[in-house]
């Protein structure tokens, strides 16, 4: 079984700067408490909405040290949060009871289903006023309820109404968000956000470690099979940013010649300008190249690559499991061999240092035209293939990419992201309206880094009045909308009338929010004057309403359609 310790650290695996809780004396309260182990935990920001059940705790909140972002919507609040933990390690959202809470399930789901570690902390009703059962405005069935609904969306969830329990109570959830890189649920009754620690309490949080015979042999097999192979490649997915373990699978790689791919949601974990980069793998969806390449490996090297449907190009993926290495947090598994008590940080950090032997295999030549300079035709209309050109000729080591949904999330797989950790998107749970509130929590996460989001017209009447919070922080976010008129990848998939929608004025909405400036697209001359305008506004942000012809789709799903054509 894994062994246990008792050490604090941080998220991203460092020993944390901040002052750790050691003690807790009779003077802290259950909410003074959990702001402290937030700070403990590296926590500066936390997103919400204010409500009658939870201002006291606001209160609180404005007093410390974390800054408070307020936002339009809870549920963008949610992806706001989202966005901020992909990028710092670990986020938090404060909102009031059930109207609040429960907003929040979708984005909160999303989190949980692509491992992004949230901590939610929502008001309640007082201890004292649930006496005799009362009917008290935003309650649904039972004082119970939200806590039942997210402990089917969170990893670990508590109510905070003993002070007996509460403060271990505090330190448990929050250490698995940290330790299973998903959100946890902890809900505050109002009149226990004051109650002090009967008794002294020390911080703790256990930190895990892999059964020493179980990561021996899964390595040494590992080994073998690496090097039996001919044509060896890693598949590194998004666990390898959220274990903090992308240096290492780049070490691994360079140390030994791998070439190395990654997942659409994994995109951006290593750095795209790598020479022994890839391009991303997704079953048909991806260039016909790279798919031979990947699928004539004999020994794939799977690192925190949970495979969804999109990841496996809906399922026109053809991979064999009797010649992969698959590590997940989990599970471990090489071909048809599968271990147990192995933490996958313990596994990659051990496959770096094996002395392998690993056959050289040539790299993948670059696509025809991959490196030429976008060279504009300004009386053009704008296309798709066209418009992704152009982006990709724009993006530099400053910026962060954050797609939504649909379309511009499978043209974003051919765009080229300088560093790691600079692509984000809901690529697994493909939740629309992701991107415009995400882009706040990157702001607020990386205030030197710029975001480019890159969203479809459906998408963005979801929750483009985020935008609002942009322009009250001033946050400068350059939004490009997909404008076809409607949800273009379900005309794709079933075409009808229900896939129209009103076409927005999209870049009136500066009028609108009084602050932002905006730009209507119709050619390629339009778009360059556009994006080299927003680029140039560094104190706002900017809005690039570009038309787009309804059928007309990005490059990876057209080979879908090819692909699905020839299975079906």
């Amino acid at each position: 079984m894994a062994r246990k310790s008792t050490t604090l650290k941080a998220v991203n695996g460092k020993t944390s700067t901040a002052k750790i809780a050691t003690s807790v004396k009779s003077e802290l309260t259950i909410g003074s408490y959990l702001i402290q182990r937030l700070q403990d935990y590296g926590l500066t920001d936390i997103f919400g909405i204010p409500g009658d059940f939870v201002l006291q705790f606001y209160g609180m909140l404005e007093e410390s040290p974390i800054k408070v972002v307020g936002c339009t919507r809870e549920d963008c609040a949610g992806y706001a949060a989202d966005g901020y933990a992909r990028i710092h390690g670990l986020g938090a959202v404060c909102v009031t009871y059930c109207v609040g809470g429960l907003s929040l399930c979708n984005s909160i789901a999303g989190a949980f289903a692509e491992k992004s570690p949230v901590i939610v902390i929502s008001g309640a009703p007082g201890m004292d006023e649930r006496r005799a059962n009362p009917l008290l405005h935003h309650r649904v069935r039972d004082f119970n309820t939200q806590r039942e609904v997210f402990e089917k969306i969170t990893v670990a969830s508590a109510a905070l109404e003993d002070p007996l329990t509460a403060f271990r109570e505090i330190d448990r959830c929050l250490e698995a968000a940290v330790r299973f890189r998903r959100p946890v649920y902890l809900e505050l009754p109002r009149d226990r956000v004051h109650t002090k620690c009967p008794y002294p309490h020390v911080a703790k949080t256990e930190s895990f470690t892999s059964d020493k015979d179980s990561l021996n042999e899964a390595l040494a097999e590992a080994r073998d099979v690496i090097n039996a192979a001919k044509k060896p490649v890693i598949i590194a997915g998004v666990e390898m940013h959220r274990f903090s373990l992308a240096d290492d699978v780049v070490k691994l790689a360079e140390k030994n010649s791998i070439p190395m791919c990654a997942t659409l949601l994994g995109k951006s974990v290593v750095s795209e300008k790598h020479p022994l980069y890839l391009g991303i793998y997704e079953g048909a969806m991806c260039r016909d190249s790279l798919r031979r390449y990947v699928e004539d490996s004999d020994c794939l090297i799977m690192l925190g690559a949970f495979l969804t449907d999109i990841d496996m190009g809906i399922f026109t993926a053809n991979l064999d499991p009797r010649k992969c290495i698959d590590a997940t947090s989990e599970h471990m598994r090489i071909s048809h061999h599968h271990f147990h008590d192995i933490l996958i940080t313990d596994f990659v950090k051990g496959l770096g240092k094996l002395d392998l032997k690993v056959a050289k295999r040539p790299m993948l030549a670059r696509p025809k035209g991959a490196d030429a300079k976008f060279v504009l035709r300004p009386d053009d209309k704008v296309t798709n293939a066209r418009l992704f050109a152009r982006i990709n000729d724009l993006l530099d080591e400053t910026m962060v990419v954050v797609a939504d949904v649909g379309d511009c999330l499978f043209g974003a797989a051919d765009l080229t992201i300088y560093k790691k950790t600079e692509f984000l998107s809901p690529a697994y749970y493909t939740s629309m309206g992701f991107a415009v509130p995400a882009s706040i929590g990157v702001s607020v996460a990386a205030p030197d880094r710029r975001p480019i989001v890159l969203v479809g017209d459906g998408a963005f009447q979801m929750t483009c009045m985020e935008l609002s919070t942009a322009v009250r922080h001033g946050f400068n976010p350059i939004v490009i909308v997909l404008n076809n008129k409607g949800y273009t990848t379900e005309r794709f998939l079933q075409d009808g009338p229900f896939n129209d929608i009103l076409n927005w004025n999209y870049h009136r909405m500066p009028d609108l929010l009084g602050g932002g400036w905006g730009f209507e697209v119709h050619t390629e001359g339009e778009l360059d004057q556009a994006l080299n305008a927003a680029i140039a506004n560094q104190d706002a942000f900017s809005i690039l309403n570009v038309h787009l012809e309804p059928d007309d789709i990005s490059q990876a799903l057209k080979r879908l359609a090819e692909g699905l054509s020839q299975r079906l």
